[in-house]
């Protein structure tokens, strides 16, 4: 038997199979999340929220493709969103704050208004790293002391200066350097410094490295003076470094600023709904859980505090209907 295929079929079977693929493309939502340098915690953990969310993974948004990008950081993370380079990324939650309200490192560059939050993800302790023979116990004694409050342009940076200034203390008060912790630890190594700031999640690899070779303390951030800071700042939470986390050093009451995932409040509310739905599904649960150590910090008790810049109303609607917000 033979079977005729007249043009006009070709041409309208063309245009189905046409159709199909517009219609398969629309249906796909390509979402980008930058994070951090590859050797950081911001990448993999990037990574695992990314397949757990994608269609790809157990409990996925139908339709989504999220990817885990490499970058420089919270600072441009959030200006690729602003830029509409990337629908979302990891900031610390005091640098998004700032972004947000347009003060700290975006003083006098505007206001990133559209940025809004999907979840608080996991602590980034403040360190206040001193050598122990400097006789610094608490943050009022770095007066009069070589102290480094990282570079110029840094989260850390801003951070020292709002500690420092809690405890009644400015720049002017110490002798201070602007270095990185790596620096930090080799310039306290060799009697140069008596005590550096540090913004990241414990254990930190310079601090680890240091105190196997010197012996050293941690400055408590605690009393009426952190309980202030924090109540003034929101991006700010009470945190505690345990006992031997580093060589020798004992449990210390500090402060702490968040790792969160922001997005643009341009991202339709229903696809951050059920993103941030599955964010808390149990398959990414046990993602979290087995795949990075602070994996097991992100909680969905955790997701809502440290806040500091609105929910993305897609975000803002699950967590209400889970109890998780009032």
């Amino acid at each position: 038997m033979t079977i005729r295929i007249t043009r006009r079929a070709l041409v309208i079977g063309a245009a189905a199979i046409m159709a199909a693929g517009a219609a398969f493309a629309q249906s796909q939502a390509f979402f980008r999340i930058g994070t951090g340098g590859t050797s950081g915690t911001y990448y993999p953990i990037g990574g695992l929220i990314a397949n757990a969310i994608s269609a790809t993974g157990e409990n996925g948004v139908p339709g989504l493709v999220a990817t885990a990008v490499s970058s420089n950081g919270s600072v441009a993370n959030i200006n690729a969103i602003q830029a509409g380079a990337s629908e979302s990324g990891f900031s610390q939650s005091d640098v998004a704050f700032w972004a947000h309200s347009g003060t700290g490192l975006y003083e006098g560059k505007g206001k990133v208004e559209d940025l809004r939050l999907i979840a608080t993800l996991y602590p980034e302790t403040l360190h206040i790293v001193a050598r122990a023979d400097a006789g610094i116990k608490s943050v009022a004694d770095l007066k009069g002391k070589r102290v480094s409050i990282d570079e110029p342009g840094s989260g850390t940076i801003v951070d020292a200066r709002l500690v420092l200034a809690a405890y009644g203390l400015s720049e002017k008060d110490i002798t201070p350097e602007y270095l990185k912790p790596g620096p930090s630890g080799e310039k306290m190594r060799d009697g140069g410094l008596d005590a550096f700031f540090f913004v990241g999640g414990f254990p930190a690899g310079a601090i680890t490295e240091l105190a196997a070779s010197t012996s050293i303390t941690l400055v408590p951030v605690a009393g009426p003076e952190a309980e202030k800071l924090i109540a003034d700042n929101g991006f700010f939470a009470d945190n505690t470094v345990p006992a031997e986390t580093y060589k020798g050093v004992p449990e210390m009451q500090t402060i702490s600023v968040a790792a969160q995932w922001v997005t643009s409040a341009k991202q339709p509310d229903d696809l951050v709904y059920n993103i941030t739905k599955s964010l808390w599904s149990e398959g990414t649960r046990k993602a979290l859980d087995a795949g990075h150590a602070k994996g097991k910090q992100i909680t969905l008790d955790n997701a809502v505090t440290s806040a500091g810049i609105p929910f993305h109303p897609g975000a803002e609607r699950y967590y209400k209907e889970v109890g998780a917000l009032k």
